[in-house]
């Protein structure tokens, strides 16, 4: 061989090296991270799941990747969008956004370990056998939103003594649909309080609502967990300040907008322990032996200038209990 040609044969082999090398790295581990929300709704919270990959040794881009799928609001994009996370080969899908979205990731795989996070009991839902023992490929975080709106029920009371009918807002094409109906209203006949169920799943459905709170003479409204309403939140506080009707909210989003208050589990607290328990499972810990967590951690807050604005003076009991009160 010529001087000249083996040069040239030795040059491109050595320009190789590097692609061959960089080839032969392994790839990151990939978590899915499946949510019926959107990217901007969710800022604070998945900034305390990445803290909680964080506690376990885990760092985005470092030695984990997330692939974030959103269908913000649309339950139907749900499945495909847990698809493409299969075939990504995520080793950890994450679930976030209420029930459906934890759904759809069961039906994608079997396989893949599922970190949910859900309103109300997996074993009732069918995602685990037991909260202890959750069995298969499935553990996770119960917010008990279910359990929560009876407390809610009973904050509104306190904050209008005089009303006598209240207003529950559902969204019908939520699956917890009827659990949440079932338990509002199970919760209003426990104190004694008349309420009403509206469905609304459409931007008209609300001004329908509010509109017939008006006719009805309706004293104060709740609004049951679900992603439309976190998207229609700042239309649902203008209507509410504009036909001045007290509402109580599931998220404090609500209350720091401009709702009057808002009662529910502290978000923060619930997305740090789903990224711990995904740290977990990426360093070999089976879903199976990780126990649902139930939440322990609550958050009332009163946002006391949409009080002064409706005319109600909140009692001061409500005000020592309050994790935070905007003035």
């Amino acid at each position: 061989m010529r001087r000249r040609t083996f040069i040239t044969l030795l040059g491109g082999t050595a320009a190789a090296w590097p692609m061959a090398a960089k080839a032969q790295q392994p790839s990151l581990p990939v978590v899915g991270f499946l949510s019926s929300l959107s990217a901007a709704a969710l800022t604070g919270p998945v900034a305390a799941f990445r803290q909680g990959l964080g506690s376990v040794g885990y760092e985005e881009r470092k030695n984990v990747a997330i692939e974030f799928r959103w269908a913000e609001g649309h339950y139907d994009r749900l499945p495909a969008l847990a698809a493409e996370l299969v075939k990504q080969r995520a080793a950890v899908i994450v679930t976030v956004g209420g029930d459906p979205p934890a759904f759809a990731a069961k039906a994608a795989s079997t396989t893949i370990p599922l970190v949910f996070m859900v309103g109300q009991d997996p074993v009732k839902l069918g995602l685990v056998a037991s909260l202890s023992r959750p069995g298969g490929n499935a553990t996770g975080i119960n917010l008990l939103v279910t359990e929560t709106e009876s407390k809610r029920i009973e904050l509104l009371k306190e904050l209008t003594p005089g009303a006598t009918t209240f207003a529950a807002l559902i969204n019908p094409k939520n699956a917890d649909a009827g659990v949440q109906s079932s338990a509002v209203t199970a919760a209003a006949h426990t104190i004694g309080q008349q309420i009403e169920i509206i469905n609304a799943s459409t931007d008209l459905d609300l001004e329908n609502a509010f509109a017939h709170f008006t006719q009805s003479n309706i004293g104060g409204f709740l609004i049951l967990a679900d992603p439309f309403f976190v998207y229609r939140r700042q239309q649902i506080i203008t209507e509410a300040a504009q036909r001045h009707i007290p509402g109580v909210y599931f998220l404090r989003k609500f209350a720091e907008s401009g709702g009057l208050a808002s009662y529910g589990t502290s978000l923060a607290n619930a997305y740090r322990q789903a990224g711990a328990y995904t740290g977990k499972i990426l360093g070999g810990t089976k879903p199976a032996d990780l126990p649902v967590v139930q939440a322990t951690k609550f958050e009332l807050v009163i946002n006391l200038q949409t009080a002064k604005a409706l005319g109600l003076t909140v009692p001061d009991k409500l005000l020592a209990l309050a994790d935070e009160v905007i003035e």
